[in-house]
């Protein structure tokens, strides 16, 4: 006989552990499900000796007072994990330049950057602010977008103002119409700044990242917002909802992997794998998946309907990753590196690397631990014999740690621990088909009205996460699993409400 409960959620990474701890908080039978032998996803961790590396994530957002996880934990009564803003949020190096494009927190010092590194951009850069204040303090009201439902389109108008409407204009436009309209066009070095940018965070270079979209991106490392390292490492986030997790009563099944979704009964039939190859049922009178929605045709078989399967199937494949984790000495570092830097690099592409500090746990005292990560297309790497994928993965690594050599002067001789993760590791990781990372793309026609809505057409079936609106990034799956909450509890009749969690943008807005 199958077990039972309100609510069964797919996946537990932020997305996952967010929705359910969500739904656990307010009284509901949660059980979450994940196939890995621990929580978080792509923002989890794994131990190489006295190493801890940050699989996938290695920095956040929404820490600030207002921003979504500060929301949560308010919500949850619980204390946000421990974290200091970063400052710079991003050092960037365009290849060839001696020096690189610093991200600082500072709005003024970051304004006095961009203008000594990008004469005659201002215009740019304040209709990029324009947008992205519009777009914020819409976020701020907690619209739902795509709009599936008459509730739907009731909070997406409740978030509308002037400005809001206004900025709706650029719905279609890409950041690189903004650069056009600004007359920043043929300013190639900003392009290739944006390009790198912007491909760290929506998958899409300047050409193809939605206007809106972007306009907030290039906005996160400035306070009000900003960036944030975590102490220990990116696993503390998922600990903490963890927690929230077991005090609302949920449960945390690891080492279920889950292999069928059968709607029955008003309700779903969840049937998998769990510990040493057991099957397990579990039946539940509603769904929350926060696994990439590429995973639902396997999963929903002959229950998925033809049109919503098309249009999952004309989606783009999102990226692949191909990501070195590294340890050295300190001193074999440059004395000035940042945390967070970005190279413009050709083989294997350009590389965004992590350093750990002294003191957060990541490393022995006088060690650093460095991750060096680059998209890839994901098929490619399947499929291969075994020798062929290993040469490639040779070559691959080798490309990378040249680049680290040209951003940090790291020779081969100076690691004390290195490896290699490809999209058939992160696919053994985290259960993501072909190991895709990241969502869908920010791209015009696939963002806020319309991408993929998390309604979907089944009843009681509902999507989180990474390819969901906002997108990617550890404080985008929480808002889409808060979107997805508010829709499951409305229509039970119950609406959700974060307690004490006001926004920043609205808490801008009183003052």
């Amino acid at each position: 006989m199958a077990e039972r409960c309100d609510v069964a959620v797919l996946g537990a990474g932020v997305a996952g552990l967010t929705a359910a701890a969500l739904l656990a908080a307010e009284g509901l039978e949660v059980v979450l499900l994940e196939a890995h032998s621990q929580s978080g996803g792509c923002a989890g961790t794994f131990l190489r000796g006295p190493y801890t590396f940050d699989v996938g994530a290695t920095q956040v957002a929404g820490f600030e007072p207002g921003g979504i996880h500060h929301r949560l934990m308010v919500h949850f009564g619980l204390p946000l994990p421990e974290a200091t803003p970063l400052d710079p949020g991003c050092s960037v190096w365009l290849a060839g330049e001696a020096e690189p494009i610093q991200l600082w927190r500072d709005p003024q010092r970051w304004a006095t950057e961009r203008r000594r590194q990008f004469p005659g951009s201002e215009r740019f850069w304040g209709l990029c602010a324009q947008l992205h204040r519009s777009s914020w303090a819409f976020a701020g009201r907690d619209p739902v977008l795509p709009p599936r439902s008459p509730w739907d389109w009731r909070q997406l108008l409740a978030a509308l103002d002037p400005g809001v409407v206004a900025s709706g204009l650029f719905t279609a436009a890409t950041v690189a119409d903004l650069l056009q309209l600004s007359g920043c066009g043929a300013d190639g070095r900003l392009r290739r700044f944006l390009d790198l940018q912007l491909r760290l965070y929506s998958q899409e270079p300047a050409a193809g990242t939605a206007a809106l979209y972007g306009a907030t991106v290039l906005a996160m490392a400035q306070a009000p917002l900003g960036l944030w390292h975590l102490q220990g490492s990116m696993q503390a986030l998922s600990s903490v909802l963890e927690q929230a997790l077991r005090q609302g009563g949920g449960a945390l099944r690891l080492r279920h992997r889950v292999q069928r979704l059968t709607p029955q009964g008003g309700g779903w039939l969840v049937q998998g794998q769990g510990p040493a190859q057991r099957p397990f049922a579990l039946e539940a009178q509603q769904l929350v998946c926060s696994l990439p929605p590429q995973a639902l045709p396997e999963l929903l078989a002959d229950g998925l309907p033809r049109s919503y399967g098309n249009r999952l199937e004309s989606f783009p494949d999102p990226s692949g990753a191909l990501v070195f984790y590294g340890a050295v000495d300190r001193q074999r570092l440059p004395p000035l590196a940042g945390l967070h830097a970005q190279l413009e690099w050709n083989d294997p592409g350009s590389l965004f690397v992590s350093i750990s500090a002294e003191g957060d746990g990541r490393a022995p005292a006088g060690q650093a631990t460095v991750i060096a990560s680059v998209f890839t297309p994901a098929r490619p790497w399947f499929g291969l014999e075994e020798a062929a994928y290993q040469r490639r993965k040779q070559q691959a690594m080798a490309g990378i740690e040249a680049g680290l050599q040209q951003l940090l002067g790291l020779s081969p001789a100076d690691y004390r621990h290195r490896e290699l993760a490809t999209p058939r590791g992160f696919a053994g990781w985290t259960g993501r088909p072909f190991g895709f990372v990241g969502g869908l793309g920010q791209h015009p026609s696939r963002f806020g009205p319309f991408g993929l809505a998390s309604r979907t057409p089944l009843p009681g079936l509902w999507l989180c996460g990474d390819a969901v609106h906002p997108g990617e990034g550890t404080a985008g799956v929480s808002l889409s699993a808060f979107t997805a909450c508010r829709q499951l509890r409305e229509a039970q009749g119950a609406p959700l409400r974060l307690r004490g969690g006001e926004t920043l943008a609205a808490a801008a807005g009183s003052g």
